[in-house]
């Protein structure tokens, strides 16, 4: 098998390994993410009807982006999805980033809408917590005195 068509493999396995543990409600929505190597687009979809609430996308045609495939361009259509999401009255979406890993661009879309007021479940970047009591610092030995050799 091809490196190319080994990675569609391993990326196809993630999305669905991701995906059975994620469903959208009309309360609470999927914002289900795609990246290609040009844009990157964000849909709020309703598990239960099967219905795409919302969509933002980095080539849209009301968007002001030159090029779709940065992280410029992955904020501001978290934005967009955002504000999209208030218009119809949803607050909390469960995210989805699909095969892609939780970086770059997937991860500049799911902090600009947390930004924008949209609350996202299911982030995979939680911050390693702080361990309660912090461990003492090692006392260190009294270094040994050279004895002269007369």
């Amino acid at each position: 098998m091809d490196a190319h068509k080994s990675k569609a493999v391993r990326t196809e396995r993630r999305r669905y390994r991701v995906r059975k543990a994620i469903h959208g409600t009309a309360v609470k929505p999927r914002l289900s993410v795609h990246r290609t190597n040009m844009q990157i687009y964000a849909q709020l979809i309703d598990d239960d009807a099967e219905v795409t609430i919302a969509a933002a996308a980095s080539n849209a045609k009301d968007g002001k982006l030159k090029y779709g495939g940065n992280i410029a361009a992955a904020a501001e259509v978290g934005k967009k999805i955002a504000e999209k999401a208030k218009a119809k009255g949803i607050n909390e979406a469960t995210f989805d980033r699909g095969g892609c890993r939780f970086h770059g661009r997937v991860k500049a879309l799911a902090r600009a809408a947390t930004l924008a007021g949209l609350k996202c479940t299911g982030l995979e970047d939680k911050k390693k917590e702080a361990p309660a009591a912090a461990p003492e610092a090692k006392k260190e030995k009294p270094k040994k005195e050279a004895s002269a050799k007369a």
